[in-house]
């Protein structure tokens, strides 16, 4: 829990970070982040949008983000910034665009994006968020798009293979596939050290192979059912360990959508809650999110 990792306050020293005058906004930073970001391709947004209907690329993601968190009081200084995202390097832009706005972040994922640090790993962060401040959590599995409209492959940088994304969740997907069919055969050894985050995937994965088998796309499908079951732990985390929220958290997830080196990866939005310091959700900002 996240009192196992606090300490009295006569112990601790304080890590209250008030705004100094003439700090850059995070509004500011969004700006700087996506400096050097491809511009919008209004063909392939089109494509996007049409098969992820609510996608917004990252860069209006991260500007409409910021805009409603400045009104509750969030800057780079007093947020800190939690992440459940895939272990795949193409699960870093997201992250990293939102690392050069708030700082470093407390990583909570693992393959698929599930938050394979859990409690413990909550409780700890919840320890590292500056006094009197807030925590940004984003969460989410991913998938890709290729220009011409693939979906479950990406193109990579260096790469010439058009590659599965997420390989991770199409492996646990596949495995299912077998189950529901009846070709597999079942590894006894599903939770065996070596290969434990694929396993829990796996395992995780088994409610949906109905919801899956009868997708008109899978692969479509695929990230959509991966995320229903993540939102389910991390909001039972978040509830476990809501007594380490200080002044207040958002949560922030979806489906990111990547996609080819020289385009704009995207987010599907499908929550965006406040919760006061008290742990209640009692705002979802949602609704301003997709407008």
């Amino acid at each position: 829990s996240a009192s196992a990792f606090t300490t009295s306050p006569a112990g601790r020293v304080s890590t209250s970070l008030n705004i100094a005058p003439g700090e850059t906004k995070a509004s500011e930073k969004v700006v700087q982040a996506f400096a050097d970001k491809p511009e919008e391709d209004p063909e392939f947004d089109a494509l996007v949008k049409a098969n992820f209907p609510g996608a917004i690329n990252n860069r209006d993601l991260a500007t409409r983000v910021v805009e409603l968190l400045e009104e509750k009081g969030f800057s780079p200084s007093n947020t800190l910034l939690a992440t459940s995202l895939c272990a795949d390097e193409l699960a870093r832009v997201l992250e990293d665009e939102f690392v050069s706005i708030y700082g470093n972040n407390f990583n909570l994922g693992g393959l698929s994006g599930f938050p394979f640090a859990g409690n413990t790993g909550w409780g700890a962060m919840s320890a590292h968020v500056p006094d009197n401040g807030f925590c940004l959590t984003i969460h989410g599995p991913h998938v890709g798009i290729t220009k011409d409209g693939l979906i479950g492959k990406v193109e990579r940088s260096g790469i010439a293979l058009v590659d599965n994304c997420c390989g991770s969740a199409i492996a646990a997907s596949n495995y299912l596939k077998g189950i529901t069919d009846g070709s597999a055969n079942i590894n006894p050894r599903i939770q065996q050290f070596t290969d434990f985050q694929q396993g829990a995937v796996q395992e995780l994965i088994l409610p949906f192979g109905k919801r899956l088998n009868d997708a008109d796309n899978r692969m479509k499908e695929l990230p959509y059912a991966l995320y229903d079951s993540q939102d389910i732990l991390v909001r039972d985390i978040i509830n476990g360990g809501k007594g380490g929220i200080k002044q207040g958290l958002a949560l922030l997830s979806g489906i990111q959508i990547n996609t080819a080196p020289d385009t704009l990866d995207y987010f599907h939005p499908l929550r965006f809650d406040y919760y006061d310091s008290e742990g209640n959700v009692v705002e979802s900002m949602l609704d301003e999110l997709t407008a």
